[in-house]
C-alpha cells in the first residue's frame, strides 16, 4: 500500500462481536502498518474475555486510543448524554476521519462529525452498514422510522460505503437511491488466513460458529442435524461455537431432542481453533452482509454449507449448490447430507483460493477504503484548525 499523509482516524461502532468488529480489526492494522493515526469508539457494555483478548491484538496499532462509552443497542433518552459524552472525546481526538460502522456507529459518527464542521473544523464523514438497519421491512412502523432516519442521515454524510452488492442493492430499495458518494468495497481477511487448517483427529462432522441468536440460525443448524441424521441413517456429531443470548434455549432444545451428547457447544474463541474441529461449517443465518465467517472457511479450506442470504451467493457463487433456502432446515438437512455422503463434494462445490483471495482481500479492502478517504479530506486537512466553541 503506498504511504501518503498520515491521516487520524476513528472508526466508531456500537457492540464490539461479530463481522463489524472483524472488519475495523482489519482495517486497523492495515491502515496503522501504513502510517496513519487510528482509534477505536465503542460500547463499554458489550463484549466478554474472547473480545479482550482481540482488543489486546490490535491496541498496539491504536494511537489514537481505544475509547469506550456505553452505548444502548436500543434508541432512548439516555443517547442525547451519550451523544454529547461521545463528541466531546472525539473532539479531543482531531480526527481527520470519522467512519461509522453500524445503526448505532453511523449515527455517532455523522452527528458528531457534523458538530465539529459547524465549529468550523473539517472531518469526513462516512458510514458502512454492516446489513444492520438494512435487514429491517419497509412495511413494519419500526422499519419505517429506522429506514427514513438512514435517508436523514444523508445529509450527514460524505460517502456510503457497502460492503457487497446485496448491501447496495437493498439500499437502494428500502432507503433511496443514494444522494451522496457511494462506493462498493468488498469485505476481505488478510494473506496469512489464506493456508489450509486441518481438522484435528478428534474432529465432529459439523461445526456453526457465531452469535447464539435466532437471526443468525442455530436453531436451525440443530433442527438441519437432527434431520441429516435421519437422512443418513447414523448418528452424527457436532459443535456450536459461540456466545449469545440465547445460549441456554438452544441448548435446552437440543437436550429435548434428545441431542445433548453428540452436539456439544463451546465459548467463542480463536477462529483457527475452531476451524480445526470440524472439515464442515455450517452457516445458517437468516439474514446477512458480507458474513467473515464465509471468507475464513474459505481461506482455511473448509466446505461451507450456506443460507442463500446477503452477499453469500457472490462468494460461493450464486448457482453453488452449496447454498441453500433461508429459514428450512429441510433444505440445509440435504445439503448437509450431501455434503457428508457425495466423494468430491467440495472439490466440485468450493470456489478456489485464487478466485477468493483475487477479490476477498483484506489487503485491497484496506487499500479502497484508504483512496476513499484521501478523496474526501483532500488537502484542506493539512491546513484544518481545529477551533474551540
Amino acid at each position: 500500500m503506498a504511504r501518503e499523509r498520515p491521516l487520524r482516524i476513528l472508526h466508531c461502532f456500537r457492540s464490539p462481536v461479530g463481522g463489524i468488529f472483524r472488519h475495523v480489526r482489519d482495517l486497523v492494522e492495515e491502515h496503522s502498518k501504513a502510517g496513519h493515526h487510528i482509534g477505536i469508539l465503542c460500547d463499554s457494555s458489550t463484549g466478554g474475555e474472547h473480545e479482550d483478548r482481540l482488543f489486546d491484538d490490535i491496541r498496539p496499532y491504536l494511537s489514537l486510543g481505544l475509547t469506550r462509552v456505553p452505548i444502548r443497542r436500543s434508541v432512548s433518552p439516555s443517547d442525547i448524554a451519550t451523544m454529547w459524552d461521545t463528541y466531546k472525546k472525539i473532539k479531543s481526538l482531531r480526527p481527520d476521519v470519522l467512519h461509522g460502522h453500524g445503526a448505532k456507529g453511523g449515527v455517532l459518527a455523522r452527528l458528531a462529525g457534523s458538530a465539529l464542521r459547524v465549529n468550523r473544523y473539517r472531518v469526513a464523514r462516512l458510514y458502512t452498514a454492516h446489513g444492520g438497519s438494512l435487514h429491517y421491512s419497509r412495511s413494519s412502523f419500526t422499519g419505517q422510522f429506522v429506514l427514513r432516519m438512514e435517508r436523514l442521515q444523508e445529509y450527514f454524510t460524505d460517502a456510503l460505503v457497502f460492503i457487497c452488492e446485496y448491501e447496495r442493492d437493498t439500499y437502494a430499495r428500502k432507503v433511496g437511491m443514494p444522494r451522496t458518494k457511494t462506493k462498493l468495497i468488498y469485505n476481505g481477511i488478510g494473506e496469512r488466513e489464506f493456508e489450509p487448517i486441518h481438522t484435528r483427529s478428534d474432529a465432529v462432522h459439523f461445526i456453526y460458529v457465531g452469535m447464539l441468536r435466532d437471526l443468525k440460525g442455530p436453531d436451525l443448524f440443530v433442527d438441519a442435524f437432527a434431520k441429516t441424521e435421519r437422512l443418513l441413517g447414523r448418528p452424527l456429531s457436532a459443535l456450536m461455537i459461540g456466545d449469545g443470548p440465547d445460549r441456554d434455549r438452544y441448548r435446552e432444545m437440543m437436550i429435548e431432542r434428545g441431542l445433548g451428547k453428540r452436539i456439544g457447544m463451546l465459548p467463542a474463541m480463536r477462529i483457527h481453533e475452531a476451524f480445526a474441529m470440524a472439515q464442515n461449517l455450517v452457516v445458517p443465518s437468516r439474514a446477512e452482509a458480507m458474513p467473515y465467517i464465509v471468507l475464513e472457511g474459505l481461506g482455511a479450506g473448509k466446505t461451507i454449507i450456506a443460507s442463500r442470504v446477503g452477499g453469500i451467493p457472490e462468494v460461493l457463487g450464486k448457482d453453488s449448490p452449496a447454498l441453500v433456502e433461508p429459514g428450512n432446515s429441510d433444505d440445509l438437512a440435504r445439503v448437509m447430507a450431501e455434503a457428508l455422503s457425495t466423494p468430491g463434494w467440495h472439490a466440485r462445490t468450493m470456489p478456489s483460493h485464487e478466485a477468493v483471495k483475487a477479490v476477498f482481500s483484506s489487503t485491497v479492502m484496506a487499500r479502497d477504503v484508504l483512496q476513499l478517504y484521501h478523496e474526501l479530506v483532500g488537502p484542506a486537512a493539512e491546513q484544518a484548525v481545529f477551533v474551540t466553541p
